[in-house]
């Protein structure tokens, strides 16, 4: 397994490992990853294997302590000098899952995060992944002002 960054031509397949991870009501559009991909590449780690997208991670830099709704959509909340790396995905396909796949995509980014200073980093998750986060050393905030996707999600944060 390779990771590296992310970058325009790989937009068809991370769309398609989105749709395969998210129900729709929770997934980014085509759209929005390309915007991804133009406004912070440097956020956006990729998991390949073979030559083939198998997961990725990505998120825009910021100085707020959670993430709001609108930061999904509005690249315009990308702050490259910004305190915190935010995470709005992690993404694995089915067939890879268990393997460790999501893990060596979180540690790069914890580390990439360090290296550039960064005081920590921020997500929101389901319940049933706040002890899998914590694993990597983000403690939970409770229950997030977002309501994505229709969804109850919970604020996280790693602090350096």
């Amino acid at each position: 397994m390779n990771i590296r960054q992310g970058k325009i031509t790989d937009l068809d397949e991370i769309a398609a490992v989105e749709s395969m991870c998210f129900p729709n009501s929770e997934a980014a559009s085509v759209k929005s990853f390309e915007q991804r991909l133009r406004v912070f590449p440097d956020s956006f780690l990729i998991a390949e294997e073979d030559g083939r997208i198998i997961g990725f991670v990505n998120g825009c830099v910021t100085d707020n302590r959670v993430i709001c709704d609108e930061m999904f959509a509005d690249t315009g909340c990308h702050k490259p000098e910004g305190d915190f790396q935010a995470i709005f995905g992690l993404a694995v396909i089915p067939e890879c899952r268990g393997k460790g796949v999501a893990g060596e995509l979180m540690k790069s980014m914890i580390e990439l995060t360090g290296q550039r200073g960064k005081k920590g980093l921020i997500l929101t998750c389901k319940e049933h992944l706040l002890e899998y986060y914590r694993s990597f050393g983000f403690q939970s905030l409770g229950v997030s002002g977002s309501t994505h996707g229709g969804a109850v999600w919970y604020d996280m944060i790693m602090e350096f």
